[in-house]
């Protein structure tokens, strides 16, 4: 008797037993790892801005480049209420009196800046909080995009007050002179809480050249920088544009 054929099972044949596995596609791979990192140095970028608004910097590039070269350096952590709140307008007035209007950048500011050339800086108080903090002084666009990335972050998780608290802290006012505590002590023998509107408007005439310039020996070019920053230090505390960081 003649034995029937089994009919083979019903279902798709699998060829060459690939069936169930993905083929590899580069692109796609290379475009998930791309997103996985950006999502991983997002993260780290806001825990580490959201760690020094509570926490103070120990020290930014500067200070411990400047501290090796020169064997240390003269630098006292200083609370903002303890500075006179005249120090705090005089260094707004002078660097950023847009300070309270803008989320980290000066619009006005940096056309201004393009217009004029290397003769006018553009950067607000935030910018050079990030780069001093976060980044290093030297120029390159690699800098930049960093800063330009960094810079609303810090405007979004830090008050506006904590940002010239630390800026005031790490700012350079003379070689190896670091921060408002060290600066007003260094050139006027006094404590930050202690400073005249005279002197807070000295220093702060220091800040865009802290090597070329003393506070308490003026050139007739700081004096009249000087007067302009007390003027505008006391404009800004009358036009509310010192509103977001006063008490």
């Amino acid at each position: 008797m003649a034995v029937k054929a089994r009919k083979p099972a019903r279902g798709k044949k699998r060829p060459n037993g690939t069936k169930g596995q993905r083929s590899f596609r580069p692109l796609a791979f290379v475009r998930r790892w791309l997103w996985r990192t950006a999502l991983g140095l997002g993260l780290l970028a806001v825990l580490a801005v959201l760690a020094f608004r509570v926490f103070n910097p120990p020290t930014t590039h500067t200070i411990w480049t400047e501290a090796r070269r020169l064997g240390g350096v003269d630098r006292t952590w200083v609370n903002i209420e303890n500075v006179a709140p005249v120090m705090v307008r005089s260094v707004v007035a002078a660097e950023d009196a847009n300070f309270c209007a803008h989320w980290g950048f000066d619009m006005d500011a940096i056309r201004a800046a393009i217009e004029e050339g290397a003769n006018r800086g553009g950067s607000t108080i935030s910018q050079q909080v990030v780069k001093n903090v976060y980044l290093w002084q030297a120029r390159s666009y690699i800098r930049k995009a960093m800063e330009a990335l960094l810079t609303p972050l810090v405007e979004a998780l830090w008050p506006k007050r904590r940002i010239l608290e630390v800026y005031l802290n790490v700012a350079e006012f003379d070689e190896g002179v670091f921060g408002i505590d060290a600066a007003a002590r260094h050139y006027f023998g006094v404590g930050p809480e202690a400073l005249s509107d005279r002197q807070a408007a000295l220093l702060a005439s220091v800040l865009p050249s802290p090597k070329k310039r003393e506070a308490n020996r003026p050139t007739s070019t700081m004096n009249r920088r000087a007067a302009t920053i007390m003027d505008g230090a006391a404009l800004i505390a009358q036009d509310g544009r010192a509103a977001c960081f006063q008490d």
